[in-house]
């Protein structure tokens, strides 16, 4: 039994504590004349991640969407912004995999729970659904580490 428990202290742990919405924000500017416009929309879609330290082997990852659809290139139809969240518990994990797990593993997990709610909120605003392509965060974090002058880490080669 004894055994068990100093395994365990040891073990790498991965848990989900919290999805959540930390910040969401809607705009339709040229309501209610845009309605009656029947141009198809040009849509484009930023992505950002953000990850810190809460406590010790607790993290906040932050991924945060901005899709804007405008008509013609210059009037706005709508315009929405959400930084969706998740607490994670990731002990005992290796400093090198750390980073891999909070850029690439967590924003994978988050991701699907932003875009229903951007699909969501778009809907509700009275337009047709937002549904977002998957994204390869493993893609976008080694073009921000090259980006940064890092290198590739072994792993990801």
């Amino acid at each position: 039994m004894t055994d068990d428990i100093q395994a365990t202290g040891t073990s790498p742990v991965f848990a989900i504590e919290k999805i959540y919405v930390r910040d969401l924000s809607l705009e339709v500017p040229n309501a209610p004349q845009i309605f009656l416009s029947r141009e198809s929309p040009q849509v484009s879609v930023q992505l950002r991640t953000e990850a810190g330290s809460l406590d010790e082997g607790i993290f906040e990852v932050r991924l945060t969407i901005t899709v804007k659809a405008t008509l013609g290139g210059d009037r706005t139809l709508f315009l929405v912004e959400i930084t969706q969240a998740g607490i994670f518990r990731i002990q005992n994990a290796p400093e090198e995999e750390l980073e891999l797990i909070l850029g690439i593993g967590c924003p994978n997990i988050i991701f699907p729970y932003a875009r229903e709610t951007i699909s969501d909120a778009v809907t509700r605003a009275g337009f047709q659904p937002v549904l977002l392509t998957p994204v390869n965060f493993e893609a976008l974090f080694q073009q921000s580490r090259q980006d940064a002058g890092v290198s590739p880490s072994p792993q990801m080669q």
